[in-house]
């Protein structure tokens, strides 16, 4: 039994230093104002009450919660799409799934770099394109009313990748004996899909729910490279994660920005523990 303990320690060490210990830590930080050289004093509810008193908190939740429930239903669905697609017998099937896969090794700051050129409203190609066919193309980047849709765009591309890679591998595990099965029986692509494949990925799909929404509320690295500060359309953009960049290293509220990563973390948690619910009614472990 020692022996177990001991193969697990480096483990859990970490788990304790680099995950567990520093939300007890963020947790005492938002109750103290944070001053000079790490100087700080206890200011009990004051972060939390001008936190919740800010309409710039409530705006960035509005924008992570909007971003969540748009991005990753839509990118688990073409995921799934991708992903029976791709765990079919095609021409060129190794190089299209290298293809997707790059998607998963490539940086969110280089992804985000690439998009900020094809969105720009002067130069891009995706206007150059729009324009071919007398279409106006707006301003991406800078229209507070495009800015969400465009951040969403990119996010849900940019998720594809690594959901189809789970996806595949879940749909690799279900037995090709069902679909003879079912081909004997006279069920064609469409009812085998939503009587087979559906159910038995389910475990599969509820795991890339579960990380997809998790990662959503943590969006940061798109935001902070194709919007900028100075951006008219900040306001409409701003993710939470943004907003607590903002407040612990740019104008050096710390204690307010630990304000924010713990409240972010109780919503995570919340959402998370409710997935864990809900899969009952429509996960088939089975």
């Amino acid at each position: 039994m020692y022996w177990g303990y001991l193969f697990i320690a480096p483990t859990l060490l970490g788990l304790l230093i680099f995950y567990i210990f520093p939300v007890f830590q963020t947790f005492f930080y938002s109750f103290n104002d944070w001053g000079d050289f790490g100087s700080y004093s206890w200011s009990g509810l004051e972060n939390y009450e001008e936190m919740f008193a800010n309409p710039e908190i409530w705006d960035s939740f509005r924008n992570t919660l909007i971003y969540a429930f748009v991005m990753v239903p839509i990118s688990i669905a073409i995921s799934i799409i991708v992903a029976v697609l791709l765990n079919q017998k095609i021409k060129g099937l190794t190089f299209y799934r290298t293809l997707f896969f790059l998607l998963v090794v490539t940086m969110p700051a280089a992804i985000g770099m690439i998009w900020k050129w094809l969105y720009n409203a002067d130069y891009g190609i995706i206007n150059h394109i729009l324009g071919w066919f007398s279409i106006p193309g707006p301003d991406w980047l800078t229209d507070p009313n495009w800015v969400l849709i465009s951040i969403i765009i990119v996010g849900t591309w940019g998720a594809i990748g690594t959901n189809m890679v789970i996806l595949l591998s879940g749909l690799q595990g279900i037995p090709k004996s069902l679909y003879e099965a079912a081909s004997l029986d006279g069920a064609g692509s469409t009812y085998s899909f939503f009587k087979i494949t559906l159910p038995l990925l389910s475990p599969t799909i509820f795991f890339v729910a579960v990380i997809s929404f998790i990662s959503a509320f943590q969006v940061f690295d798109f935001i902070f490279m194709m919007v900028s500060p100075t951006n008219p359309a900040i306001d409409s953009a701003q993710s939470v994660i943004y907003l607590f960049y903002h407040y612990a290293f740019v104008i050096g509220e710390k204690g307010i920005a630990a304000a924010i990563a713990f409240v972010l973390f109780l919503v995570i948690l919340v959402l998370t523990i409710l997935q864990f619910r809900l899969q009952k009614r429509w996960v088939h472990y089975e």
